[in-house]
């Protein structure tokens, strides 16, 4: 199968290289411009980028890829199937006729369920027990199309997005590899999706990991799970300036604090321990104050006046 490749995150790597790899041709890898990160704001190349580079790939990095000469490009190439995975913009309807076979998207869930942007994140909130990677026909839904196949994985009850994500990623070679094999033995089928059971997965923005202490204790260990890597689950705590960013890690649910929602209840050499909205809370082990490094939470306590009573958030 001649194949263009459009992806742009992390998660899309593991396909390319096995695509790579494989009997099929790459005719091109798309995927989006270089974006300025860190602390220096320099250009960076995308993770999908940089393993194009490493075989040697054609790469094309257009603004948007539904914009007509981008189209146009991509009707160049004649590709048999367009693949997508991890790219981060909406495929109009003129690219997705381009391919002669197929346009198909590689999604980290078991659709329909956490359609969208964040769906690796979306299972670990939501406390699900298992998820998986979905290979569907594209049409110009968000994640809508019908199902060519799908394979299921469980969600670690510690398992964070970063953990999870990685393991969803080294899955999601083998389900493309079948779903191109049963293409071209003309038997790959379209299971439709059932609207019903349809949940949606938006993408984050740095809000979503601002913890709300009031919530129950399940839920903000989730979140704090699902915010790793980014953007991070964080609090705010008090100090002389008036307060500061408090990124956590790490954290044992508990049952007994005792006191308002966010109010730190203990400190001590097992962590530091906060109420929640409901009954318990959680003992903080991992965190990291704003400019500072990440560490124990003992170790944080001992170093900033952080006391029973103090309320965080």
């Amino acid at each position: 199968m001649k194949i263009v490749f459009v992806g742009t995150g992390a998660f899309a790597v593991p396909t390319l290289e096995a695509l790579a790899q494989s009997r099929h041709s790459i005719l091109a890898v798309v995927t989006q411009p270089d974006r300025p990160a860190g602390r220096g704001q320099e250009l960076t190349p995308s993770p999908v980028k940089e393993a194009a580079l490493k075989f040697h790939l054609r790469i094309y990095q257009p603004e948007r890829i539904n914009a007509e000469h981008s189209v146009a490009q991509l009707r160049y190439l004649q590709p048999d199937v367009l693949l997508v995975c991890s790219y981060g913009q909406i495929v109009s309807k003129d690219v997705l006729e381009v391919p002669k076979v197929a346009a198909l998207n590689v999604h980290g869930s078991l659709l329909p369920r956490h359609r969208g942007a964040s769906p690796v994140q979306a299972a670990i909130l939501h406390r699900d027990r298992e998820t998986g990677v979905t290979v569907i026909w594209m049409d110009e839904g968000i994640d809508t199309g019908d199902i060519l196949l799908a394979e299921k994985a469980m969600v670690r009850s510690t398992d964070t997005a970063q953990t999870l994500g990685e393991r969803l990623s080294r899955m999601a070679p083998r389900v493309l590899l079948k779903a191109l094999e049963l293409l071209e033995e003309g038997k790959a089928p379209r299971i439709p999706q059932d609207p019903k059971l349809a949940t949606y997965a938006p993408r984050l923005t740095k809000e979503d990991g601002r913890i709300d202490w009031s919530r129950p204790k399940e839920e903000t260990e989730a979140q704090i799970r699902a915010m790793i890597p980014w953007p991070g689950a964080y609090t705010f705590v008090p100090d002389r300036e008036g307060k500061k960013m408090l990124k956590i890690f790490r954290v044992i649910i508990s049952l007994r604090a005792r006191g308002k929602p966010g109010e730190v209840c203990r400190v001590d050499e097992h962590g530091i321990l906060v109420a929640a909205g409901e009954k318990g809370g959680l003992l903080l082990r991992e965190v990291q104050l704003e400019g500072k490094k990440r560490m124990a939470a003992k170790d944080f306590a001992h170093g900033f006046p952080i006391a029973p009573g103090m309320i965080l958030g």
